[in-house]
């Protein structure tokens, strides 16, 4: 018997970005979405006391004001492999479990790293712009750029992502070379600290999960040491660069050339990147491919569908 509206567990959708995803739900669960309720007591007044399941893109926080207000609630599915605006340990010790993606999309993101190294570091955009506003004559020439081969690449984070990336530019015949918080076990050498990496780079891929102990890892000290001839990536979060000082190196050469796909505020306003040279710049769009969101959404219904019916998360968040 086809369950009725009453009958249907409320969850609620926590950004517009995923109103795609409303007609996948509806069949099966009574949909609310956020952002309909600009007055967030209007909403806790309201369905919020209901919902017992959130819907989230985990790189926006989530009140735990508004949380701990949902007396239902016992999971956030994060369809995103990232889940730094939830703040796991509150939600473990208040009974709320979290999922994500875990390493659904770790391969697009990292063709996506490995394009931002070869646009910036050739200089395709910058060809592409010269040729299109008539600047390439026999007279007037972009110089000449290095090659990648036998350059050295510092990867911070060696995760899915960080350890894809390095797979692929090993295949330019590139220098690799890792940092992180913990060792593990791989044939990539480990440099004795971010900083070390950092003076040893030719280029510096940040792949690192971003949380609360790791805002702005990627601070003045580590952009100056990449220096003047370096290129920074950032595939990962905007919130592990201090953007400010990234910007402020790109204008006065401490730092040769940046290529980003997330930023400190998304979306970034246009103007703040009027006049910084050196830079690629994408609308974090590296893990969004037609391969792997349906792949998320996919493990993100299923993930909803075990916790209704009282089966194990297929990837839960540890604490």
């Amino acid at each position: 018997m086809p369950q009725t509206p009453a009958d249907k567990p409320h969850i609620l959708l926590s950004h517009e970005m995923l109103l795609p995803l409303q007609p996948l739900l509806e069949s099966a669960y009574t949909v609310h979405r956020l952002w309909d309720y600009p007055d967030r007591m209007a909403f806790l007044d309201g369905p919020g006391r209901r919902v017992r399941a959130i819907v989230h893109a985990g790189e926006f926080a989530l009140s735990r004001d508004m949380l701990s207000e949902m007396s239902q609630l016992g999971l956030i599915a994060c369809v995103s492999v990232g889940y730094d605006g939830v703040d796991v340990p509150w939600c473990k010790a208040h009974g709320i479990a979290v999922t994500h993606s875990t390493g659904l999309n770790a391969a697009d993101v990292a063709d996506h790293a490995v394009g931002l190294v070869l646009a910036a570091w050739r200089g395709i955009v910058e060809g592409d712009h010269r040729l299109r506003s008539g600047h390439w004559t026999h007279a007037e020439r972009m110089a000449p750029r290095h090659g990648l081969r036998g350059r050295k690449v510092g990867i911070v984070g060696l995760g899915y992502i960080g350890e894809a990336v390095a797979t692929r530019l090993r295949a330019f015949e590139m220098k690799i070379a890792w940092w992180g918080p913990r060792p593990k076990d791989t044939d990539y050498p480990r440099a004795d600290s971010l900083l070390a990496l950092a003076r040893d780079s030719d280029v510096l891929v940040v792949c690192s999960r971003s949380d609360a102990s790791n805002h702005h890892l990627i601070n003045k000290a580590v952009i100056e040491a990449v220096g003047p001839q370096g290129l920074i990536v950032n595939v990962a979060r905007g919130a592990l660069v201090d953007e400010d000082a990234l910007i402020e190196a790109l204008k006065s050469g401490a730092l040769g050339m940046a290529a980003l796909d997330v930023y400190a505020q998304e979306p970034t306003s246009p103007a703040r990147w009027v006049g910084v040279p050196h830079t690629v710049l994408t609308p974090h769009t590296a893990g969004a491919t037609l391969d792997s969101i349906p792949a998320m959404v996919s493990l993100t219904l299923e993930n909803l569908r075990r916790y209704f019916h009282g089966e194990p998360l297929a990837t839960p968040v540890a604490a």
